[in-house]
């Protein structure tokens, strides 16, 4: 990106001159100058695009793993007030609806796992289901998938994947309301009949981490973890049914766009006004999208704790935190001194709740939520946890991974997957996946330095750093 046009806010925050005269809202980019230096030019262009949608309140903003995406940018933020006309726009959302991280607390040690490195990695790959396409063991009809779609994580637990207690580690505590799954296509529904409980391809993954450094002893302390100890990090969504509810619906927010003579600075910023007849369908649908993927890592912790309890007889593992990252979410924000009602689009963008929160769970309301920067396997991730300055700076987001630096093209082009899988088991890092494309694709130097996204993140004042999580396991897509 050409740094030039940037004006810089504070350290790690910079805005630009409006386009044209027809930007709503200003555009705020957080990151340093290196890490803005390096995005490609479309997050710029798309971000300012995102400015000139009606009903914008506060600033268009891309977190410092900002990345071109379709519509939005990945790591695209953005909130509209339904009173002033505000849009809800399936390009602001995402296609995989709802990909996020459930993070599982451990009561082992990285000592523990010395030994058995490669029986876990092994067991894991026999036990979830991987890659495109894939399908699992489970195979729901069309009237049991409807009651996934109402239903969520909450739908899992009745029926016996993992316990009830996960659910108050799970924002909105494993369902989203008003979930609409007649709103949902029947080719939707069909492409989910048996991919619950599985992974998916891409940058999906399911990792065994050990928390490599801690460098907040307090929220440390509430999130239950301390230096030494494994964790396992699940990221997935709502795999082929969230995808089709995407496809479905930008031509059906297309038209209603056309309709209602919205002008849409790009046609990927599809949309349509949150109070029409189609912004509600989309809203029900997405949320039906929301419920599938919540359920499908439900079943995914399940699975995996059926794994340690075969390799570790004695082991436990708890729900340490699951939140989503392409979501629209009707949010109470405070604006210029008053409560609003907001639906916050976060594209590639987390949620992170500062201390105090009345969402989140007793045990972290002192300290804030906790935030997950998911990294590229083989470099790490980090553990954060949300400010109080984030509200007023970026309706309460943050970074929800590195971020690419280059397409999947372009990896292809420089690496091999056998390689990559050989180099990463040199260095210990034990590598499982059903495509050796998804590996060179998925290489961690395709992906953006993470110790930097974390430290822009918690200069920006969006969240502060936890703790880094380095890997041991990773099950790929």
């Amino acid at each position: 990106m050409d740094i030039s046009s940037l004006q810089p806010l504070d350290g790690c925050a910079w805005t630009v001159p409006p386009a044209s005269g027809e930007a709503r809202a200003p555009v705020v980019l957080y990151g340093d100058r290196e890490l803005l230096a390096d995005m490609d030019d479309k997050v710029l262009e798309q971000i300012r695009n995102v400015a000139r949608l009606p009903g914008i309140v506060g600033a268009a903003m891309a977190m410092p793993d900002a990345h071109w995406g379709y519509g939005f940018p990945i790591g695209g933020v953005a909130a509209f007030d339904a009173d002033e006309g505000g849009i809800v726009s399936a390009g602001g959302v995402g296609f995989d609806i709802s990909c996020g991280i459930r993070c599982l607390r451990t009561d082992l040690r990285l000592t523990d796992l010395a030994g058995h490195e490669r029986d876990l990695a092994n067991a894991l790959a026999r036990q979830i289901p991987a890659g495109v396409g894939s399908e699992g063991r489970i195979r729901l009809t069309v009237q049991e998938l409807d009651r996934v779609l109402r239903g969520g994580a909450r739908w899992a637990v009745e029926h016996g994947y993992g316990a009830a207690e996960d659910l108050d580690y799970i924002e909105d505590h494993g369902c989203a309301d008003d979930a609409r799954p007649e709103h949902v296509s029947d080719l939707a529904k069909e492409r989910q009949l048996g991919e619950m409980g599985t992974l998916g391809s891409g940058n999906h993954y399911l990792e065994v981490q050990v928390v490599d450094r801690i460098h907040d002893a307090d929220a440390a302390r509430a999130f239950g973890i301390e230096e030494g100890q494994l964790l396992v990090s699940i990221h997935c969504g709502s795999r082929g049914l969230g995808h089709q509810i995407g496809t479905d619906y930008l031509l059906s927010l297309a038209k209603a766009a056309g309709r209602l003579g919205i002008a849409l600075p790009d046609r990927e910023l599809a949309c349509a006004p949150i109070r029409s007849p189609e912004g509600g369908q989309y809203l029900g649908a997405m949320r039906a999208g929301i419920n599938c993927a919540l359920a499908n890592r439900q079943i995914l912790a399940h699975l995996t704790r059926r794994v340690f309890a075969h390799v570790f007889p004695h082991s436990r593992l708890e729900t340490l935190f699951d939140v989503s990252h392409n979501t629209c979410k009707e949010e109470r924000h405070v604006v210029d001194g008053r409560p609003r009602t907001l639906f916050v689009h976060r594209k590639g963008a987390t949620r992170a709740f500062g201390p105090g929160h009345p969402a989140l769970p007793e045990r972290y309301r002192a300290v804030g939520q906790p935030v997950i920067i998911g990294g590229s396997m083989g470099t790490g991730s980090y553990l954060l946890a949300g400010v109080p300055e984030s509200e007023a700076r970026s309706f309460s987001s943050a970074s929800h991974g590195a971020g690419r630096q280059m397409s999947r093209h372009q990896a292809l082009r420089r690496w091999q997957g056998r390689k990559v899988i050989e180099e990463l088991a040199g260095a210990g890092i034990h590598i499982r996946s059903p495509s050796m494309r998804g590996i060179a694709e998925e290489a961690p130097g395709a992906y953006k330095d993470v110790h930097r996204v974390a430290d822009a993140t918690e200069r920006a004042g969006l969240a502060r750093r936890v703790a880094f999580l380095r890997p041991k396991v990773c099950v790929k897509g």
